[in-house]
């Protein structure tokens, strides 16, 4: 009976999450429709509310195509897999009725994020594309470059805590949120997330304007609405991750929603002002300069813990 509540519960979460990607992906073109002078999607239903369920049903209705000397069956399934591991993600999600909130919570966020790295390189390296290789490679460097910050930063928080279940970040800001107490911590984190989402100014994997859209270029019709779903559930789950950890914890509170969509409108604020970092900074940034302050702060934080104790 448990393990059919929690698959029930999955499959209502799994749902809610393409649903908010798909109203995500307008808000977004809405935004980047203002930031541009100009309206947007409004033609189709009310505002053009159902101009996402159109593009789903155009993606998916058209001819998959794909290249003759791509290794087909590795091809066919890291957009899968892809979807899949962003859609993991959300089951370690502090939810207080122990869905899948455990106590091991961050090292599964972490081993998901790390392990969706490979998609991307098996995607770009089974079109036997000369662009996509390219892109597929970009992708991985840039991933793994910032995963170092992200995970430095996580670990400064564990040590603050003590504890590896997400659910304790709710305990420890009932009355003041982490973004007080770390400021720069959360711009540096907000930073990486850009990053390794491979979102603007960092997308890098499709430079359009060297790399043809990069390491999905032979994607087309389903495969590229896959490709594109789980990159938008990887965004909408590092604004949720944003949250918890440095805005408050309390999921079931109505503000938690608020704080979530404005963290999701910088994402695409940040899409429409700035344009595209050169490829030697992004990696000069996160090796000299996110890594010395992520390990100063992880310093800073253990020897707080080590005082707390000494004083207890």
């Amino acid at each position: 009976m448990e393990m059919l509540l929690s698959f029930i519960g999955m499959l209502l979460l799994v749902i809610c999450v393409l649903v908010g990607v798909a109203f995500l992906t307008l808000l977004e073109r809405k935004v980047l429709g203002y930031i541009q002078i100009r309206k947007g999607p409004n033609k189709v239903g009310l505002v053009g509310i159902v101009q996402p369920f159109c593009d789903a049903i155009k993606l998916f209705t058209k001819e998959q195509v794909y290249p003759l000397m791509s290794n087909y069956l590795v091809y066919y399934f890291s957009p899968i897999m892809s979807l899949f591991l962003s859609l993991i993600l959300w089951m370690c999600l502090p939810y207080l009725v122990k869905l899948f909130s455990f106590n091991l919570g961050v090292l599964f966020f972490l081993s998901c994020l790390s392990f969706s790295v490979y998609t991307v390189m098996i995607a770009g390296w089974s079109s036997n594309s000369n662009y996509a290789l390219l892109g597929g490679l970009r992708a991985v460097a840039q991933t793994i470059s910032y995963e170092v910050s992200l995970v430095l930063i996580l670990l400064s928080f564990i040590f603050l805590i003590g504890n590896y279940n997400l659910l304790n970040f709710y305990e420890y800001q009932k009355f003041i949120w982490f973004i007080y107490i770390v400021f720069p911590l959360g711009m540096v984190w907000f930073v990486s997330c850009l990053a390794e989402t491979n979102r603007t100014p960092f997308d890098f994997a499709e430079g359009e304007s060297e790399l043809v859209s990069g390491f999905n270029v032979e994607y087309s019709s389903g495969g590229f609405a896959l490709i594109f779903l789980a990159e938008y559930a990887s965004i909408l789950f590092m604004s949720i991750l944003f949250v918890i950890i440095f805005l408050g914890a309390d999921i079931y509170s109505f503000l938690f929603f608020i704080k979530l969509t404005l963290i999701s409108y910088i994402f695409i604020w940040v899409r429409g002002t700035l344009p595209r970092f050169r490829y030697d900074k992004l990696m000069y940034l996160a090796w000299k300069s996110f890594l010395p302050f992520a390990l100063n702060y992880l310093m800073f934080f253990i020897g707080l813990k080590i005082l707390f104790l000494v004083l207890i």
